[in-house]
């Protein structure tokens, strides 16, 4: 187990080692990662459509999200909550887009949930396949790969991002409270502490959790802990605008990994420019930690 895990891991390491110089490499990666996820999405929506008894354990499952997101709801927000009156951040005058970018933001954060619904469909009405996993398993490395040349080429400096300090405040926190979480919740989803603590350390990246999770524990669980990501994203687009200016790390950290990316529009727009090097810098950092977490975990058992 901890060799497949490792093996998972190397190509984002990789990536990471390899500099590029030309800018135009660097939007077809960022097409062909956006690709990448909703094919991964798809798979994991077409494992899950093929599992035996699935209607009859759609309630369950159901119940295992709920519990798992209402825990990292309140332990992130509570613990951010802490830091930020540890470590207080003052935000200037708001500096807003417009409800028109919000709304668009909130309907691209469904597009995931479609893609696997799509692969549910699909796996009901097509004959069993068994490649679905290793197809899946290439799919996450390559994505992997690009997500690690993202990062490396993206301009940031590894060292300027450690020193920022509410950067790394914030996902530290974030880390702390989501994997005592995880360790609260794993007697009620009946797992063992190690595997509960691979469900909570998604931190939003549900393309990565649901494959990762889904193969080591199976496509019910990876549905699991791709809903629970997800359900984090379209929860954090709700409670950034409502709570940022006020409280600015807790909206921040709430995003988990997607503060550098996805959220990060409606987090500039919102809070200003001064929580942009903040959320890069958390989203960052919860990027890499997410699947050396997940993977270390996941070895465990």
């Amino acid at each position: 187990m901890l060799t497949d895990a490792l093996l998972i891991l190397a190509p984002l390491f990789l990536g990471f080692a390899l500099k590029l110089e030309q800018r135009t490499l660097m939007t077809v990666i960022h097409h062909a990662v956006e690709g990448l996820v909703y094919f991964i999405l798809a798979l994991l929506g077409l494992g899950l459509g093929q599992l035996d008894g699935l209607w009859s354990q759609l309630g369950e499952m159901a119940s295992q999200v709920a519990l798992l997101v209402v825990a990292l709801l309140l332990l992130n927000l509570l613990a951010l909550w802490g830091w930020h009156r540890w470590q207080p951040m003052v935000l200037e005058a708001r500096d807003g887009e417009g409800a028109h970018n919000y709304r668009r933001l909130f309907l691209a954060a469904l597009k995931p949930l479609a893609a696997v619904v799509l692969g549910v469909a699909m796996g009901q009405w097509l004959p069993t396949v068994t490649w679905v996993d290793a197809l899946a398993t290439w799919a996450l490395m390559a994505l992997l790969f690009l997500i690690g040349l993202q990062l490396r080429n993206a301009g940031l400096s590894l060292r300027r991002l450690l020193m920022n300090r509410q950067g790394l405040g914030i996902a530290l926190v974030l880390v702390a409270s989501s994997l005592l979480a995880g360790v609260l919740v794993a007697p009620w989803l009946a797992l063992p502490w190690h595997d509960a603590l691979a469900l909570a350390s998604g931190f939003g990246w549900y393309s990565l959790s649901g494959i990762v999770v889904g193969d080591a524990l199976g496509p019910a669980w990876g549905a699991v802990a791709f809903l629970n990501d997800v359900l984090r994203e379209i929860i954090a687009l709700a409670l950034i605008p409502l709570i940022i200016a006020r409280r600015p790390a807790v909206a921040i950290g709430y995003g988990g990994a997607t503060a550098m990316d996805f959220t990060l529009p409606i987090i500039r727009s919102s809070g200003g420019l001064a929580c942009v090097p903040v959320a890069i810098a958390s989203g960052f950092l919860l990027s890499f930690l997410s699947p050396i977490l997940m993977g270390l975990f996941l070895s465990l058992g």
